[in-house]
Order: C-alpha cells, then sequence, then structure tokens
C-alpha cells in the first residue's frame, strides 16, 4: 500500500507546480498527505518564491476533495542538530529543545491551521527529525496521534502514536506492506510529473484515498522493521563517509 505525501505547502510555495501536482494525483482518485507549514520562515521558500494571498483557500479546497492535512512543523527552520527518533539528517525544528519550547511551536502552529479551518490529522517534522519530547508536545497540545515518519515495513503503533513508515523520496515501488513517497512539489521538475504520472496509472489502486483508508495497525515494531531501520541508518552513515 502507497501513501503518497507532499511536503512544505505554505503561504511561500510554487503554486503552479503544486496545483498541478495535487489535480494529476487526484486525477487518479488519490489523496495526497499534505504537509502545511503554519508560519513559514524559512529563507529557502520566503527569499523565492512570492507571498500568495489565496493560499488558505487552496489549501481549504484540498480538505475538501478530501486530501489528508498535515501540520508540517511550525516555521520550517532549522538548526544544527544530532540525534533524536528519526535522525535522517542533522539539522532539526524541534530536536533538543526543551519540553516547554516544543509545546509552545506546536501549539501555536496547530492554532493557526485551526485558525484557518484547516484539521491536521498528521504530523511530519521539517527534516524528518523529532525526539520524545516533539511526541510529548504533540500530546499534550494536540489531538494528533499520526506521525508520517521512521523506517519500518508497515505501520505501528508505540504508546499512543501510530507511525506510518517514510522510506523514500522517488515514485518507485518497494516491497513493503506499506510505503509512503514524500514528493516536494516545489522541486518537481517535468520528468518528476512523468514519473508521478507514470507510477500512479502503475500503483494508483494501491494507494491511500482517503483518511479512512490510512491502516492503524495496533503492532509492535518486529525484528524485521528493526533491521529495515539498522540497513537504512548504516548505508546512510556508509554513503557519508565516501563522500
Amino acid at each position: 500500500m502507497y501513501l503518497i505525501r507532499l511536503d512544505d505547502a505554505a503561504e511561500y510555495m510554487d503554486i503552479l507546480k503544486w496545483q498541478k501536482a495535487v489535480e494529476l494525483i487526484n486525477s487518479f482518485g488519490v489523496c495526497p498527505l499534505i504537509g502545511v507549514i503554519p508560519k513559514c520562515e524559512d529563507p529557502d521558500f520566503v527569499g523565492k518564491y512570492e507571498y500568495n494571498a489565496s493560499f488558505w483557500d487552496i489549501a481549504r479546497s484540498w480538505q475538501e476533495k478530501g486530501c489528508i492535512m498535515a501540520l508540517h512543523g511550525f516555521k520550517h527552520t532549522t538548526k544544527p542538530a544530532k540525534g533524536g527518533l528519526n535522525p535522517i539528517h542533522d539539522r532539526s525544528e524541534f530536536v533538543s529543545l526543551s519540553l516547554e519550547e516544543q509545546k509552545q511551536k506546536i501549539r501555536d502552529g496547530y492554532n493557526i491551521l485551526i485558525e484557518q479551518k484547516i484539521k491536521p490529522r498528521v504530523f511530519f517534522a521539517p527534516a524528518h527529525t523529532f525526539d520524545k519530547n516533539t511526541l510529548l508536545a504533540l500530546k499534550e497540545e494536540t489531538p494528533i496521534r499520526i506521525i508520517s515518519d521512521t523506517i519500518a515495513n508497515n505501520v505501528y503503533k508505540v504508546d499512543d502514536f501510530f507511525f506510518l513508515p517514510c522510506q523514500q523520496g522517488k515514485c518507485r515501488s518497494l516491497p513493503f506492506k506499506f510505503v509512503t513517497i514524500s514528493l516536494h512539489p516545489n522541486e518537481m521538475s517535468e520528468d518528476s510529473f512523468l514519473s508521478l504520472e507514470m507510477f500512479l496509472k502503475a500503483n494508483g489502486k494501491n494507494c491511500i484515498k482517503s483518511f479512512k483508508d490510512l491502516p492503524l495497525l495496533e503492532r509492535s515494531l518486529s525484528f524485521y522493521d528493526r533491521l529495515l531501520r539498522f540497513l537504512y541508518f548504516f548505508l546512510r552513515k556508509i554513503k557519508k563517509l565516501v563522500r
């Protein structure tokens, strides 16, 4: 089963590419998971894209079409940080911050979305990085209990949170029970859109089509899940050394 995830929807974005991506996915009867940045201050976006005064209307229209909305951090600004529960990058908006600091970010971000009539059902952090305090902040400040991230073969649950594994940033088939494909419409080329279209033609019937389709499984991490995670991070370390 596949989940198409679109990262970095914000008031500063390439609206034409975003609309093209969402419309293409919707045309196959598939609804993506859309990560909304509540208060975008990322210089890579603010310095590149014009402010879009219609952004929240557009986001609400996506929600009305059945797209699954996610809280994607707060300002999308990161600092150097190592560790956390999913150390894919050495930078984060959350890792190493105190619980109170993280609660403030989560609370402010969540409230902005609610004020804009966006109901986030899922959370994922900028740079894929978060820690135990992030989860505790989510638990204390929001009703969100689904995380899109980490490496595993299938959806699993730890404490009160369901984790939807996110294993790749390309449109390709993988031999896992649940696969999230994380795409960034702002950065997509014509070849990327073609690849997405070809993937949907081949796999659209196996893609998540609504929030109700998410298989929220009451299962723990298996030995196979832990092995996949070990191998993934081991190979990343090898690649860094080779570079």
